[in-house]
């Protein structure tokens, strides 16, 4: 047993050494890239792009072929002609730096115990050396909703950048949000590999007046000045003042109606709904409550029998016709290293759909919208962070998706990772 630790300490060892490359220092140096064709993130495109930034800002958006450039004002000019800019990938509710490896019960820190939880905050538990966060930055996900899971209310989100020495460092907005698991109206039952059955909740009313309650006592408390603090009902305070976001994982038609009317008759002033299979059947609800989507893992099987086999796929399309935001979250099985899959899955929505730049608005500004993060990040404007990179052809393509260089708030980031070791090395045992 003894001999067992020490190997497991010797491995675990190595692999801490193995961790995420050293974090860029701050720019110095004012930067302009030239020629390449500008995904903006809101719609729209550039072709011969001028996009400069200075202080970790973007000071220059434009046009390349119809302004006169100041050359001498950038200490650092990159030529990018027949290459692409993207603005950074977002990834909203993620266990991203929560958990590094799911079968060691140590570096798995995405859930407490408890039903209702609002007040712990996954932020405390991100790891920015995670080595999985290297492996989505190659692919353009520069940024994450880090997120909580377990129990009803699971607890408090934070939003990060993927280039930092600790978690907070990597703040872009902090407590964003509380997170809602909402009841389902029915269970199935069997094995993975059976069919198994469908049977209806019979605690469904209970557990929703559940929630009624909790969040009842919640805003009683806030109403009044208390002489003793409980810190799980002051952390619902955001939710009332409109500073916090309730975020609400329903997918069934009677669950989306249901959680909205729960968070509306309890004052809750904004809502996104996580999932949202069947949001298209309460389109109007949604809309007239002005309630975002974050649509669950594209890349996944239709939920009912009855439905096209291709409906994950084009929910999107649907959703954006029907005038509601929307953007792509990818939580499930493995969702971790999927992570890098996210600009993949926004490429589906365009198979099935949607145009290129309403696709690559589905993990950029309209995501950025929904989590409020919009004036710092999710699209190439003036004033914004200079998070974004530079990507040999079409980011939202698995052939074509190469980044040759990538930044996150002006700092220019590295863009290897253990992957990319690996390939080198036996690149070159193959050429020997």
């Amino acid at each position: 047993m003894k001999k067992y630790i020490k190997s497991a300490c010797i491995i675990f060892s190595f692999v801490s050494m193995q961790a995420q490359q050293i974090p860029a220092p701050k720019q110095t140096k004012a930067t302009l890239i030239l020629n390449a064709t500008a995904h903006l993130g809101n719609g729209k495109t550039i072709e011969n792009a001028a996009i400069g930034f200075k202080d970790g800002k973007l000071t220059l958006v434009a046009d390349a072929t119809v302004i006169r450039l100041d050359m001498s004002a950038y200490e650092n000019v990159i030529e990018a002609k027949g290459k692409h800019i993207y603005p950074g990938f977002i990834a909203p509710n993620s266990t991203i730096g929560l958990v590094e490896i799911d079968a060691v019960k140590a570096t798995d820190d995405e859930s407490e115990i408890g039903g209702m939880t609002p007040n712990v905050r996954s932020i405390i538990a991100y790891n920015s050396e995670s080595r999985i966060i290297e492996t989505a930055r190659i692919n353009g996900v520069l940024m994450a909703q880090v997120t909580p899971r377990g129990g009803r209310i699971t607890g408090t989100s934070s939003i990060v950048q993927f280039d930092s020495w600790t978690w907070e460092d990597a703040i872009i907005k902090e407590n964003d949000g509380i997170h809602l698991n909402f009841p389902a109206t029915f269970r199935r039952s069997g094995w993975w590999a059976e069919p198994g059955t469908i049977e209806a909740n019979k605690d469904y009313t209970k557990q929703v007046d559940e929630i009624n309650s909790f969040l009842a006592r919640s805003k009683a408390y806030l109403a009044e000045v208390s002489q003793e603090k409980n810190l799980v009902y002051e952390s619902m305070k955001g939710l009332f003042d409109g500073s916090q976001i309730l975020y609400i994982n329903a997918n069934e038609e009677k669950q989306i109606i249901d959680a909205i009317r729960v968070g509306k008759d309890n004052g809750i002033k904004k809502i996104v709904i996580v999932g949202g299979y069947q949001a298209d059947k309460v389109a109007d609800l949604l809309k007239s409550n002005q309630i975002s989507v974050l649509i669950g893992r594209t890349h996944s099987m239709p939920n009912l029998n009855q439905d096209d086999i291709d409906q994950p796929f084009k929910l999107a399309k649907i959703l954006t016709d029907l005038g509601i935001v929307v953007g792509l979250e990818n939580s499930g099985d493995m969702e971790r290293m999927n992570t890098r899959n996210l600009p993949f899955q926004a490429g589906t929505t365009a198979a099935y759909g949607l145009t290129k730049e309403q696709a690559l608005q589905t993990i950029t500004l309209n995501t950025a919208k929904i989590l409020g993060i919009d004036d710092k990040v999710g699209s190439l404007e003036i004033g914004k962070d200079a998070t974004l990179f530079i990507s040999e052809g079409d980011a939202l393509d698995m052939r074509t998706n190469q980044l040759s260089k990538a930044f996150i708030q002006g700092r220019e980031i590295t863009l290897e990772s253990h992957q990319t070791e690996l390939y080198k090395k036996y690149k070159e045992k193959y050429h020997q």
